[in-house]
């Protein structure tokens, strides 16, 4: 039976029964490979203005390798039938990654032997150098020991439950945050709040049922976020990367991928980036981001903040709706928002296209929801969260 289009809202009365339309693997891969190598590209073209000092250079050169080494697997597994322009642009990444990343050293200098000569000033040690703390107020430098209680002090604040620690005894850099969210700690339906303080970039997968809050501990990781095969979830990114948030403020991530995520609530925080979403179903999704493209998603309301138009491809059944009132950073009410000024890639004709709709306002969710229920509380279950926000779990 044909369905009748809405000339007002755009949305058909009733969803597709049929499968989502799906994209030519070739041009698919084409597309998102030119995506997120222009978004590389933007952040090496940032790493020479990126000090050395603390080893902030070397963390984002860090979160763009891992970035390149994903991408890396994807051209390998597709190099069949990608253009041999696409497989010397993935070298040329590493090449320019390379050159910028601030050089190791060659050598040490080993300690010259002490004679009978030496002055007493030689075996003073020297003070430190506050020309390399500029604008950074004068205080005691932590020794040691304080930075290590310390990050133990965030971690243990951080933790709502208790979750077991999976491998532990490893280095510090390889704690497995996702493996810990998904191990229950005894209790099945406790919301997670994973610190991600020894990590170097967020990511989340694998997951069905569960609320998962991000504390202001994880803005340390948020070079680089991912959120990947998540069922009847929610997930609330909104602290470590509003710069408004409570105890000082946090980071926007950089970039951030969103795939294959259904029938869940997404508050992905602010992105100073580009978003980049793919295959999420009947979900609501909150974001901040200066550049948004959304391919392959079906029933999806977006409460977006965007710095540019919105791009749709492959799309059908997509509500927008601007950014809550209660996830807004400072800057955001001042700046230009194209939350409802979206590009349907896939729509070429004059009239407006089938596939999206402005959310009215007497379906937008208030205040209260936002505030209240996704917060988590005494008693409420993820399930309770879903419904809430108007998600049936299935």
């Amino acid at each position: 039976m044909s369905q009748v289009l809405n000339p007002v809202t755009h949305n058909y009365p009733f969803a597709f029964a049929g499968k989502r339309p799906i994209m030519d693997p070739k041009e698919r891969f084409y597309r998102q490979f030119q995506f997120e190598v222009q978004d590389i590209q933007n952040h090496i073209s940032k790493l020479g203005s990126i000090s050395v000092v603390g080893g902030e250079r070397k963390d984002a050169t860090d979160s763009i390798l891992m970035r390149i080494s994903k991408l890396s697997l994807d051209v390998a597994d597709a190099s069949d039938f990608i253009p041999a322009y696409d497989q010397r642009t993935h070298s040329a990444l590493n090449e320019e990654v390379a050159r910028l990343a601030p050089a190791k050293p060659r050598f040490q200098f080993k300690r010259a032997p002490r004679t009978a000569a030496a002055t007493p000033a030689d075996s003073t040690p020297a003070a430190p150098d506050n020309r390399l703390l500029r604008g950074v107020p004068d205080k005691p430098v932590a020794k040691p020991e304080e930075t290590a209680d310390a990050a133990t002090e965030a971690e243990a604040s951080d933790a709502v439950g208790t979750l077991p620690v999976i491998g532990a005894g490893t280095a510090v850099g390889t704690r497995n945050y996702n493996a810990e969210i998904g191990s229950t700690g005894g209790r099945s339906d406790s919301i997670r709040k994973p610190s991600f303080s020894s990590a170097r970039e967020i990511a989340i997968s694998g997951h069905t049922g569960l609320h998962i809050i991000l504390p202001l501990s994880a803005s340390r990781a948020t070079a680089y976020g991912s959120l990947t095969d998540l069922h009847n979830c929610v997930v609330d990114m909104s602290v470590p990367t509003s710069s408004t948030a409570r105890g000082g403020g946090g980071a926007a991530f950089q970039s951030l991928m969103l795939r294959d995520i259904e029938h869940s609530l997404v508050v992905a925080g602010h992105v100073s980036g580009a978003v980049h979403i793919t295959g999420l179903q009947n979900c609501v999704l909150v974001v901040a981001a200066r550049q948004v493209r959304i391919h392959e998603c079906d029933g999806v309301d977006v409460y977006l903040q965007c710095g540019s138009r919105p791009i749709i491809e492959d799309c059908r059944h997509m509500r927008f709706a601007p950014l809550p009132q209660s996830y807004a950073n400072d800057g955001n009410s001042e700046a230009t928002n194209h939350w409802d000024q979206v590009d349907d890639f896939k729509w070429l004709r004059s009239d407006a296209s089938p596939n999206w709709s402005v959310l009215p306002e007497a379906e937008r969710l208030p205040d209260t929801v936002w505030t209240g229920a996704v917060t988590g509380g005494p008693g409420l279950s993820t399930a309770d969260v879903l419904r809430a926000v108007g998600i049936a779990k299935k």
